[in-house]
């Protein structure tokens, strides 16, 4: 069995879900323990053969817990920015599929023939791209886009941070 150090608490993830099973955040595997250990919350699933070792106890090191009540959470559409756009396309260019950290954002539509700023409309774009479409929709330039955009929920955009560590988040996920 692996143990985990303290330190290490803060930055491991654990997928905490709504009384009724629905997503609700990520949190620390710290903030995960504290929810488990005041009673707000039970374990669902744990990562198998992980431990967590504390001065009288030890227990499973958490991967899903749920809290035990409902939170009415209102959550209004996540804001559209440039980080936003990036982060839901992966920092990947909608049209070669090139990544990484340098991207530009796209209208699908210029703004120049009545494109909006909405999450359907922009896309993460590479230089080359960018500068190679111009002013002209991808049909006018001879471009085809990888995959059709839409607005993200706001469990994506948290997970497009950081990967799935655990194959059971899927599950309730919808992925």
């Amino acid at each position: 069995m692996e143990e985990i150090p303290g330190n290490r608490l803060k930055s491991r993830a654990v997928l905490l879900l709504n009384g009724s099973y629905e997503p609700l955040n990520i949190c620390s595997i710290r903030r995960g323990i504290e929810l488990l250990y005041l009673g707000k919350a039970e374990l669902v699933h744990s990562y198998d053969g992980m431990v967590i070792r504390g001065e009288r106890a030890a227990m499973p090191r958490p991967s899903v817990i749920r809290l035990r009540y409902f939170v009415r959470v209102r959550r209004g559409e996540p804001p559209l920015t440039k980080r936003n756009i990036l982060r839901r396309d992966g920092y990947t260019c909608q049209y070669c599929g090139a990544k990484g950290e340098v991207m530009t954002v796209d209208h699908i539509v210029p703004r120049s023939q009545g494109g909006k700023d909405d999450w359907e409309n922009l896309v993460c774009a590479c230089f080359s791209c960018n500068h190679l479409k111009g002013e002209r929709t991808p049909e006018q330039a001879g471009m085809r886009l990888l995959r059709k955009p839409r607005k993200p929920s706001h469990i994506h955009l948290l997970l497009s941070e950081i990967p799935i560590p655990d194959e059971r988040w899927r599950s309730y996920l919808f992925l």
